[in-house]
C-alpha cells in the first residue's frame, strides 16, 4: 500500500489530505480563525468548582469556561515517588476557586461544550511523547514485533538519568530507532519541559504558556514515517518549513517532502475536493449497488446499511452478507473522514447465520485498525445493533466546513405548506376571538400563499365567512414555508 500526504496552502486555510492507494482516507483542517486548541497548554484559573459533578470550570481565556473532571487531575498517588498514596474522589480536595492551574486542552471545544482539559501534561515529539508527571515506559500498541517492543523499552529505561522524572510512550515512528536518536528525543523533552514551567511562572492567569505545532508541521511530527512515502506541498515557504523540521527533528527520514508547481490545483488534482464534498452528504454509494446512511447528532452518530439496488447472484443471506461486508469497510472509512467521534450505532443488515455475523464485526475492526483515533467496538446487541466508541478529540469534518441550515435551523426538515396553512388558519381563529379589526392581513411565503389561493381556497371562504372580516395575502420573498404572521389591520 502506497501512502501520501498532500497539502493545500490559502491565506487563512490550510488543508492536509492522507491519500492511502490514491484515496482519501483523513482530512485535517486548521483556519487562521479557529485554530485547534489541541495540545495547548495553559496557565488557567478555576473559576467555579461542583462537587456534585466532581468537576470544575477553569478560565483559559476562552470565550466559554474549560472543563476539567477530578479523573483528569494529578494527585500525589500519580506520582512514582509516593507509592500507594490514596487517590480523592473529593473534588474540593484538590482545586478551589480562585486558584492558578497548569492545564493542557485534551479535546476542542465542541458545539455549545467548552474545552476538556487534564492536569496530566504530555509533550509529544518525533518519537516519544514525554509524562511529566507520570512514570513508567510504554510503548504504542501499533508496534506488534515483541521483540522490538522490548527493545525499545529497555533503550528508554537505560537513556534515564538518575533522579529523571517523568515517563514516557515511545510512539509508532519509534520502530527501528537508534539508541542516539531516543536519547536526544529525551533530552530535548526534558529542556523544554524545563522552559514551560519557568514561562508558566511568568504567566498570567488565563493566558497560553505553550502552542502546539502548525498544522504542516505536526503532520510531519504525527503522520509522516507510518508508511507515508511522500509529502507534496502546494506552498513554497511551506515546503521549507517542512522540510527543516524533518531535517532538525526527523534525521535519516526516508520521505520525500516536495513542492507542488502544477498550474492545475493539488487537491483537484488527487480526487480530494470531490470527495470532500461527497463526505458532507447524508447518502454514502457502496460499489455493490448498497449504500450508507449517516446521521450525525450531538449525542451520537447512526449508520444504516440498506443493499439498494444489489441483488447479489445466489440467494438473500449471501446478499446481506455481501452488502454488511463492504459496508463494514466504507464505515470505518468514512468516521476516519469524516473525524466522527463519540457514541455511533451502526444498524446492519439482519443475517441469519452466526458465522456471517462474527466476520462482519471482524471486518469491522480490521479495517479500523489503520484509524489513528482510539476505537472500541462491542459484540452485536439483541437488536442486531453494533455498538461502538471513537475517541473525539477535534470538531468533525461536518461541523468545521458546515453551520445549521437556516431554514430549518439545524432539524433537518421544514414543515409542509399544508400544515403551515392550518397552522395560519387557526391562528386567525384566536386572533379574531380576542380582538377587534376592519380585516386581515396574512404574510408568508409564496408556496403557502399559493396553497391558499389554490386547494385550501374554498377553507379560506369558509374562515373568512366565520370571522366576519375580509382576509387578504401577501407574498413575502424573504420568508422561509413555516414563517408567518397573520396582522390585525
Amino acid at each position: 500500500m502506497t501512502s501520501e500526504i498532500v497539502v493545500n496552502v490559502s491565506p487563512r486555510e490550510t488543508r492536509a489530505a492522507l491519500l492511502e492507494n490514491g484515496i482519501l482516507q483523513e482530512l485535517f483542517v486548521e483556519r487562521a480563525s479557529r485554530l485547534g486548541l489541541t495540545g495547548n497548554l495553559y496557565k488557567g484559573r478555576v473559576s467555579r468548582v461542583l462537587p456534585g459533578m466532581q468537576a470544575a470550570f477553569i478560565d483559559i481565556g476562552l470565550e466559554r469556561t474549560a472543563f476539567l473532571h477530578v479523573s483528569d487531575i494529578v494527585q500525589p498517588a500519580d506520582a512514582e515517588s509516593s507509592g500507594d498514596a490514596p487517590r480523592s474522589d473529593n473534588i474540593r480536595e484538590l482545586v478551589s476557586e480562585g486558584a492558578d492551574i497548569l492545564v493542557q486542552v485534551l479535546k476542542d471545544p465542541l458545539g455549545t461544550k467548552g474545552a476538556r482539559l487534564t492536569t496530566f501534561v504530555t509533550i509529544p515529539s518525533r518519537y516519544l511523547v514525554y509524562m511529566p508527571f507520570g512514570n513508567g515506559v510504554g510503548v504504542s500498541a501499533r508496534i506488534e514485533n515483541e521483540d522490538e517492543r522490548q527493545r525499545l523499552r529497555d533503550t528508554v529505561h537505560a537513556c534515564l538519568g538518575e533522579g529523571d522524572l517523568g515517563g514516557y510512550i515511545v510512539r509508532t515512528a519509534a520502530e527501528g530507532a537508534a539508541r542516539d536518536a531516543l536519547r536526544a528525543d529525551m533530552m530535548f523533552l526534558h529542556k523544554l519541559w524545563g522552559v514551560l514551567t519557568a514561562r508558566a511562572e511568568s504567566t498570567a492567569s488565563g493566558a497560553l504558556v505553550h502552542e502546539d505545532l502548525a498544522l504542516p508541521l505536526r503532520i510531519m511530527r504525527d503522520l509522516v514515517g507510518e508508511g507515508v512515502d511522500r509529502v507534496l506541498v502546494d506552498n513554497p515557504e511551506t515546503c521549507r518549513r517542512m522540510t527543516e523540521f524533518a531535517a532538525t527533528f526527523m534525521p535519516g527520514l526516508d520521505v520525500s517532502v516536495e513542492a507542488y508547481k502544477g498550474s492545475r490545483p493539488i487537491f483537484d488534482l488527487h480526487g480530494v475536493e470531490e470527495e470532500v464534498q461527497r463526505s458532507l452528504e447524508q447518502k454514502v454509494a457502496l460499489k455493490s449497488g448498497g449504500y450508507l446512511v449517516i446521521d450525525q447528532t450531538e449525542a451520537l452518530t447512526t449508520i444504516d446499511v440498506n443493499t439498494g439496488a444489489y441483488v447479489g447472484h445466489r440467494n438473500l443471506e449471501e446478499t446481506i452478507y455481501r452488502t454488511n461486508l463492504e459496508a463494514a469497510v466504507a464505515i470505518a472509512r468514512q468516521l476516519r473522514l469524516r473525524n466522527l467521534g463519540g457514541i455511533i450505532i451502526i444498524d446492519f443488515i439482519d443475517m441469519e447465520e452466526g458465522e456471517h455475523r462474527r466476520q462482519v464485526l471482524q471486518a469491522l475492526e480490521k479495517a479500523l485498525a489503520a484509524d489513528h483515533a482510539k476505537t472500541h467496538v462491542s459484540a452485536v446487541s439483541q437488536l442486531g445493533l453494533v455498538e461502538m466508541t471513537r475517541k473525539r478529540t477535534r470538531e468533525s469534518l461536518a461541523n468545521q466546513l458546515c453551520t445549521d441550515c437556516p431554514t430549518c435551523e439545524g432539524r433537518g426538515f421544514v414543515k409542509t405548506a399544508e400544515t403551515v396553512c392550518y397552522e395560519i388558519f387557526r391562528e386567525i381563529l384566536r386572533q379574531a376571538g380576542q380582538f377587534d379589526f376592519q380585516k386581515l392581513l396574512v404574510l408568508a411565503n409564496e408556496d403557502v400563499i399559493e396553497r391558499l389561493l389554490d386547494e385550501e381556497s374554498a377553507a379560506l371562504g369558509e374562515l373568512e365567512l366565520q370571522v366576519g372580516k375580509p382576509i387578504q395575502l401577501q407574498t413575502e420573498a424573504l420568508y422561509v414555508i413555516d414563517q408567518y404572521d397573520v396582522v390585525l389591520m
